[in-house]
């Protein structure tokens, strides 16, 4: 399987409480009601940094991360691609993202424990 990770950062003047709330509540369910999503999408993860400050470490540049996993490269032109997602879900991203600020990855798993 191939995986989309999105390392999300948050749109200024969004507080990181407001943007993990709206991301939870509002977007994931509008992403996934997509008849592309449910036809290619094989697992979507929604991770949310915790506001942890770690001894000599900086504090974390993304407020979240998203995984998509897909069988293949082409299933996510399809629902990237898609009519529904430009339409509908890039701009539901443009409320809580900064789109130019998030940081993308295509990429195959390797487990090592």
């Amino acid at each position: 399987m191939i995986k989309f990770t999105i390392l999300l950062r948050r749109r200024p003047g969004t507080s990181h409480e407001d943007f993990v709330s709206y991301h939870k509540n509002k977007h994931a369910a509008l992403f996934s009601s997509l008849s592309e999503v449910k036809q290619h999408v094989r697992r979507y993860v929604q991770s949310h940094s915790l506001q942890v400050n770690m001894p000599g470490l900086p504090p974390p540049e993304y407020d979240g991360i998203t995984e998509i996993w897909f069988d293949d490269a082409d299933s996510i032109e399809k629902v990237f691609g898609s009519e529904d997602y430009l339409e509908l879900i890039r701009p539901d991203e443009e409320k809580f993202l900064d789109i130019h600020g998030c940081s993308f990855l295509i990429s195959s798993e390797h487990t090592v424990i």
